[in-house]
């Protein structure tokens, strides 16, 4: 089979795109039904990046397609699957990814959203008495594209249905929001990563992520491989200096660190230190008018290690926003703060 060689279209992503996305395998979210996936598997929806193309590979059913796709459909109806969000949140957007799907996306889809307690158990999602709630209308899917979709709901949600019309491809679903979590049912005293995107922290803004992306740095369990990290172009300035901002999940004193250069081995950084401020908002940091202070003085660092930090921190009162800083460039797979 020939690779596709209709023109994709080239979109500018909005700014909920810097947002978490909520549905991500990644960050724990899991494709629970779809009505048909005969081409390909419903759990390719919430895989990294964007899906890719292989011209000549192909399954017993057909064409192999990084993506969930359905046969065509030759009855009346429409299929359907079922998200269930790595955290609940608000939703503030979505992209509706046909990469590569050319001759066999959906040309329209639409979603609908729904809050399910942690101990509800669905067998049957065609007869689920679930309380779906439309929140994107059926809107038109351009093809090899990502359709952006903004959401205006302000309720929290759990699970999503996306509805394609009549059958066809999907590369990818990606949801875009703000974690909700319950803080209540935290213990006192238990130990909390105020640096983990499960708990809706966030990286806002860094000064070079060339090769792999700051969000990253927040995602659970350590790095898959050298792209699953933060890491910067090299840097010929002499004493230069890399920097990515995190608004911590909520405000708190740090405890612990943990400095994960897994996988980075011949591009790791030299050493690190890590300053705190206290913000009710992250445009007054990332206008910077904000007072940092040393949270962790500069560190050497190793390749593909851990670095834990305890009695290296210095004493302080609550922060909300963090600044990892890396010398003089490199890679940096995890950051994890406790609290």
């Amino acid at each position: 089979m020939f690779a596709p060689t209709v023109k994709e279209i080239e979109k500018t992503a909005p700014a909920f795109a810097e947002l978490t996305d909520l549905a991500a395998e990644r960050l724990g979210g899991k494709v629970l039904y779809a009505t048909d996936d005969f081409f390909a598997e419903k759990e390719n929806l919430i895989k990294p990046g964007r899906g890719i193309f292989i011209a000549d590979k192909y399954t017993d059913r057909g064409k192999w397609m990084d993506g969930w796709e359905s046969r065509r459909k030759r009855t009346p109806g429409h299929d359907w699957c079922v998200v269930q969000l790595a955290t609940a949140g608000k939703i503030r957007g979505f992209d509706i990814d046909t990469h590569f799907f050319l001759g066999n996306h959906p040309p329209h889809a639409s979603i609908e959203a729904a809050y399910l307690d942690p101990k509800t158990q669905v067998t049957d999602w065609e007869n689920a008495a679930v309380n779906w709630v439309e929140i994107l209308p059926k809107s038109p899917l351009d093809p090899g594209s990502q359709n952006f979709y903004a959401c205006t709901s302000e309720t929290v949600f759990t699970h999503l249905r996306l509805h394609i019309y009549p059958d066809g491809g999907v590369a990818r679903l990606k949801v875009f929001g703000e974690v909700h979590k319950n803080w209540d049912e935290v213990e006192p005293g238990q130990p909390v990563d105020l640096a983990a995107a499960a708990n809706g922290a966030l990286a806002i803004q860094c000064n070079d992520m060339f090769f792999s992306a700051m969000s990253n740095l927040l995602m659970p369990g350590r790095g898959v491989n050298m792209g699953d990290g933060w890491e910067t172009k090299r840097n010929r300035t002499p004493g230069n200096r890399d920097w990515v901002i995190v608004r911590l999940a909520r405000p708190g004193q740090i405890r612990k660190i943990l400095v994960d250069t897994c996988h980075f081995k011949g591009n790791y950084p030299d050493r690190c230190s890590i300053e705190g401020c206290l913000s009710d908002s992250d445009e007054t940091v990332l206008q910077g008018r904000v007072e940092w202070l040393e949270l962790l003085p500069e560190q050497k660092l190793s390749a593909d290690f851990e670095h834990f930090f305890e009695s290296q921190i210095n004493p302080h009162q609550q922060i909300s926003h963090i600044r990892l800083n890396i010398f003089p460039d490199g890679g940096i797979s995890r950051l994890r703060l406790w609290s």
